[in-house]
């Protein structure tokens, strides 16, 4: 496929026609690859076997396996013929219900053995059930679906670049979820851009540690590598005790994840010299939250290429701003130049600021959601001013380069002074003893919320939380001291392995 072809190309379809037949597409660890040709072999196998259970354009059907091949797979092929839905396979009956009831399931995809909360909240809810089939020997990411045909017959064919792909729920953290319908051509767009941007080709491979469940693996790691005909090597989710026998035997060129995962990974790098030394990586890409300098300064010293932090979210189907590999610019502490949609810095009353002004970060392009299911209030606010609203703050430099200074949502409110928690969690970070960090708000009695920190300390070094309150006063003002700090043996982490600021004082028993 020509550049010119890509760059019209508005489904997955389109960008999935580029790879050469008989390069390799999907792999997982110890599993035969099965190649481009087959890869498009499965997607229209499936599209067969969905028309004939029922299954078509339009319809809805939430996917609920674990990470690996399948999963991969499952994702491109149904999302080319109809909308698909990834669940956590860890939800509880009550969440399974909620999230498939919202979302107006058809069915559900689960794997040939299941037989968790997920069957019988599909019988509570008359969502048929269909399921994968695969046998070990065979090429990573081969299957079968069978079951009951489900309903009137569908309509067949592939999906069209204004069909809905993907549904995605925020994450609802101090609210109720909102569920974000992402097209053909938003994702298609969203993967050209991320090829683009990290210079994908046919002899990139991507090891992917990321949960399939989630905006950052499904699109960064397998759609864009697949789009630009490369290939993914699909683990069954992170586990830094197996990740340097993956880098050894897939030799990557890439790989990208959350910044906890990055930080576990260096945490046992000097146990694997050799692997580390023969390691192929081209680059190392970090989203989904802010990636500390002191560890982006660490990855590249230990892995000896360029780390690239990008911005991210559902809403954006996944990437809005980027660091530039070599020999354009990276600047730790930003996350990059526009890559892909237009982003500007917005006043409250609607302004566009200039450079070097904060204000809220929005955005517009092709991989920006049309807007929030079955929520016009949610929609409103989104999309005020012909931009959407991230709910996050920062500023652009000069270069055009982002920093984002803060969540809206996650801003410390200590008795009307405004404290951005990423400030803290970088002076914190300078501390020779901190591996990890979060700074958060804990609620007090009188001035509404009071800052405070949980810390995650470096292997055999030790300090005390006056020690650390001393550090951070001597760098910061008086009133952005945290007042408490905890010293953890882990920070609770969400389910992408996200640290997670709101909550986070009700969990740690500071309510």
């Amino acid at each position: 496929m020509s550049s010119n072809d890509r760059a019209r190309a508005a489904s997955i379809i389109d960008i999935m026609a580029g790879g050469r037949a008989d390069a390799p597409a999907v792999g997982a660890p110890d599993r035969a690859t099965v190649s481009h040709g087959g890869l498009r072999e499965q997607i229209a196998r499936t599209a067969d076997e969905l028309n004939a259970l029922g299954i078509g354009r339009g319809d809805r059907v939430a996917i609920v396996l674990p990470n690996g091949p399948e999963m991969a797979v499952a994702f491109i092929a149904l999302a080319a013929t109809a909308t698909t839905a990834p669940l956590n396979p860890a939800y509880r009956a009550e969440e399974l219900e909620f999230y498939l009831g919202d979302i107006e399931a058809k069915a559900v995809l689960v794997g040939a053995e299941e037989d968790g909360p997920v069957i019988a909240v599909a019988e509570k809810l008359g969502i048929g059930v269909l399921r994968l089939n695969f046998a070990p020997d065979r090429p990573a990411g081969s299957f079968r679906i069978e079951g009951t045909p489900i309903g009137a017959p569908a309509t067949p064919g592939h999906a069209g670049p204004d069909d809905i792909a993907l549904l995605l729920h925020t994450s609802g953290t101090t609210s109720r979820p909102k569920l974000v319908p992402l097209s053909q051509a938003n994702l298609a767009a969203s993967a050209r851009h991320i090829g683009a941007t990290l210079g994908l080709g046919p002899d990139d491979v991507c090891l992917n540690i990321m949960p399939l469940f989630h905006i950052h693996g499904l699109i960064a790691a397998v759609l864009s590598s697949l789009a630009a005909g490369g290939s993914v090597v699909c683990t069954p989710g992170f586990n830094a005790l197996r990740f340097f026998q993956w880098l050894g035997d897939a030799t990557p060129t890439w790989y990208t994840a959350v910044p906890t995962m990055h930080q576990a990974i260096l945490s046992r790098a000097a146990r694997n010299p050799e692997i580390v030394a023969d390691a192929k990586l081209r680059f190392i890409r970090s989203s989904s939250a802010s990636l500390p300098a002191q560890v982006m300064a660490e990855l590249e010293s230990t892995f000896g290429c360029p780390v690239i932090e990008s911005y991210g979210m559902t809403e954006a189907a996944h990437q809005m701003t980027s660091n530039q590999l070599p020999p354009g610019q990276r600047k730790p502490g930003s996350v990059g130049a526009a890559a892909g949609p237009e982003v500007a810095i917005m006043s409250p009353d609607g302004l566009l600021m200039q450079t070097g002004h904060g204000g809220e970060i929005v955005i517009r392009g092709p991989n920006v959601t049309a807007g929030y299911e079955k929520n016009p209030e949610a929609n409103e606010a989104a999309f005020a001013h012909g931009w959407f609203h991230t709910g996050d703050q920062g500023v652009l430099d000069e270069d055009g380069y982002l920093r984002v200074t803060g969540r809206l949502k996650e801003i410390i409110n200590r008795g009307g002074e405004k404290i951005s928690p990423l400030e803290v969690d970088d002076v914190l970070m300078d501390h020779p003893a901190v591996a990890q960090v979060v700074t958060f708000a804990m609620p007090h009695p009188k001035l509404g919320e009071e800052v405070a920190a949980a810390i995650v300390l470096r292997e055999g070094l030790e300090a005390t939380e006056t020690e650390i309150r001393g550090f951070c006063s001597e760098r910061l003002a008086d009133f952005k001291v945290p007042r408490r700090v905890l010293i953890l043996d882990e920070i609770p982490k969400g389910a992408t392995g996200k640290l997670q600021r709101i909550g986070l004082a009700a969990k740690l028993g500071l309510g």
